[in-house]
């Protein structure tokens, strides 16, 4: 199933998506809800992010396909161990058609096209075993991270922080198999990202039973599961999709300050 946040008119809501419409419903996307007879025509309303989280997670160095292209930041070829993690703050998120904005100063900024998963409950202390339990569900994700920042500051926080540096969307799917999902990413229609979600380093389960025993993940909060290969450059003016099979294409413009 299709799920959307949406704008229309006045009002914000979420929705069930289908063959072109979204049906609204009422309730607690997380809890108890009800669909509505309600429902509109993509074009008669504006997507938003799917979510807001509280706490946002991100994998470093998730895929054996990144390692190398990462050396320069993490100063080994030396594939992680155990689940590297960094936090993204929630004024970073932007949802479908909002514009990346490459901030006065950031040189080299790169997109990462991510799965992403939506916790769904409280999850604290949780085993691999049972992790996936706690998934709502996934959307795709797009870490954009200013690679000069990332290299020469002792903290992520700019480099991977920025307003508009976490776009998320377009739609939250659920019942999908976070272990076997084709993802792309493409800039200006040319496809420089590619994979399968089944060559992740640490699996999402992993990664949960990694954050879960030291920060406690609320319903909406998200992870960022970890981008593959060499990461494309983008600029000013240059359009990015990050598609994954199963839930949709994230299409955002950029557009660079000053």
């Amino acid at each position: 199933m299709l799920f959307a946040r949406f704008r229309y008119a006045d009002r914000v809501a979420y929705g069930s998506y289908e063959d072109g419409r979204v049906r609204a419903l009422e309730g607690d996307l997380f809890g108890e809800y009800r669909l509505l007879d309600e429902s509109f025509p993509l074009s008669d309303i504006t997507l938003l992010a799917p979510v807001q989280p509280s706490n946002i997670l991100a994998a470093a160095v998730n895929y054996p396909s990144h390692v190398t292209s990462a050396k320069a930041v993490l100063k080994t070829e030396e594939a992680p161990a155990i689940p590297q993690l960094f936090l993204k703050p929630a004024s970073s998120v932007i949802g479908p058609e909002e514009v990346i904005v490459l901030p006065e100063g950031a040189r080299r900024v790169d997109a990462e096209g991510e799965l992403v998963a939506v916790i769904g409950r409280e999850c604290r202390s949780v085993a691999a075993a049972a992790a996936l339990d706690y998934v709502f569900g996934y959307t795709c994700g797009n870490d954009v991270s200013a690679r000069h920042w990332q290299r020469d500051d002792l903290q992520w926080w700019r480099a991977k922080g920025c307003d508009t540096f976490s776009p998320i969307g377009p739609f939250i799917a659920t019942g999908l198999d976070p272990a076997n999902l084709e993802i792309s990413t493409r800039v200006n229609g040319e496809e420089l990202q590619a994979t399968n979600t089944s060559a992740m380093i640490h699996p999402l389960a992993t990664l949960i039973e990694c954050i879960s025993p030291v920060m406690t993940l609320r319903a909406g909060d998200i992870i960022f599961t970890g981008t593959p290969g060499i990461t494309p450059t983008i600029n000013d003016g240059d359009t990015v999709e990050v598609e994954v099979k199963g839930i949709g294409v994230l299409r955002n413009k950029v557009v660079r300050r000053g």
